[in-house]
């Protein structure tokens, strides 16, 4: 099995493996009850917020814990609407979660620039005396590309100082520094399973709560902002494997950095194929400066996604077309359409996204199956 989805869900960390069962089996107490089972189970969780606050550069009371990223944002979007009202602004390119939350409220979209990222003079345009939140993602789940959320900042706050900035991480923390991001962002969501943590569990973290409305009623967990039974054993999960991603982030950057290089290298030997998010430098070398080390994006002229994905899946290579985002549908890209991709050209897009846990191997078994594949499925078109 080579598994080059690690965008869409990250194995699971084996030191997360072995900090969530003896949990299952023995910490099983509802957090919220006042016995002593109860309460040792609430001192788990209260340390793994202290391990994440650690880890994501924020205070732990502002960590609300969610169900994932999706939750997250949501949360973000609808409590500060629901709070403060306004305007809502989001990026083209946006996940899901946060595009349709923003639409459905009556938001604006801004367009990004054909590298993918956000163009601050559409933005600065956007932004009025009545825009209350901003949310670009940090990392695009699709392409790999970094938005520069320093800058965003400094645009939305010379135009509209009171507004809250939120940015969806949940495609960072395997890769960047998530101290030096927290300074430009109010809300920041994550989520556990894309950095080697267990599925089912996230966070959003909320720097001013009083402008964040809950969307659940309930017992009042997460200081009213997320009612509902903490999943106590995701949480420790999600703090492990938090702190395991960012004691071997530096060193993993590299490794995967040169697996990645070396494997969208090869593929641009192939004809018709172009590379998403990147600048090509005057000596014709391709610059991925602005993408995260484990992503590689490509769009192949005159194939069809789904028909490659199941050659590759024959040959036991795991990838995507996208961003998981639609219960495995291979919908059309709205992020390469906001890039300016024609549709038959997004039509032959490919996801290989690296992980901790890639290996050369890995990448001599795609390089291998890949090409001949595409020049099958473009004999059989032809």
């Amino acid at each position: 099995m080579i598994y080059m989805d690690n965008a869409a869900s990250s194995p699971i960390r084996d030191e997360v493996v072995d900090a969530i069962i003896p949990v299952l089996k023995e910490n099983f107490a509802n957090p919220s009850g006042s016995h002593s089972m109860a309460r040792k189970a609430l001192r788990l969780i209260d340390d793994a917020r202290d391990e994440l606050s650690d880890v994501l550069g924020c205070k732990s009371q502002d960590i609300i814990f969610t169900s994932g990223g999706t939750e997250s944002d949501n949360l973000a979007i609808f409590g500060v609407h629901s709070a403060i009202g306004g305007s809502i602004i989001c990026s083209a390119t946006e996940h899901h979660a946060v595009l349709e939350p923003t639409k459905l409220v009556g938001g604006k979209v801004v367009n990004v620039l054909e590298d993918g990222i956000l163009d601050l003079n559409h933005l600065a345009d956007a932004i009025d005396e009545n825009t209350t939140l901003v949310s670009v993602g940090l990392v695009n789940g699709e392409t790999g590309v970094i938005q520069d959320l320093a800058a965003i900042s400094t645009v939305v706050k010379e135009k509209s100082p009171a507004a809250l900035i939120h940015t969806d991480a949940v495609q960072a923390i395997p890769w960047m520094d998530m101290n030096e991001i927290t300074e430009s962002a109010d809300l920041i969501s994550v989520a556990a399973h894309k950095f080697g943590g267990p599925k089912g569990v996230g966070a959003l973290i909320v720097k001013d709560q009083t402008k964040v409305s809950s969307l659940q009623l309930g017992g009042g967990q997460e200081k009213g902002l997320r009612s509902g039974t903490h999943n106590t054993a995701g949480i420790v999960g999600m703090a492990v494997a938090a702190r395991v991603t960012a004691d071997s982030r530096e060193k993993n950057n590299v490794k995967i950095t040169a697996l990645r290089d070396s494997l969208a290298n090869c593929l641009l030997d192939i004809e018709n194929t172009y590379e998403t998010g990147v600048q090509t430098n005057e000596d014709g070398s391709v610059d991925r400066g602005n993408k995260v080390p484990g992503s590689c994006h490509l769009c192949f002229s005159d194939i069809e996604s789904e028909a490659l994905l199941f050659l590759l899946e024959q040959s036991g290579i795991y990838a995507s077309a996208a961003s998981s985002c639609s219960s495995g549908a291979q919908e059309p890209s709205h992020v390469l359409a906001a890039m300016g991709f024609s549709r038959e050209l997004a039509r032959g897009s490919l996801r290989l996204s690296l992980g901790y846990a890639s290996t050369q191997n890995d990448i001599d078994k795609v390089l291998e199956i890949l090409p001949e594949s595409i020049e099958r499925l473009r004999k059989l078109g032809s």
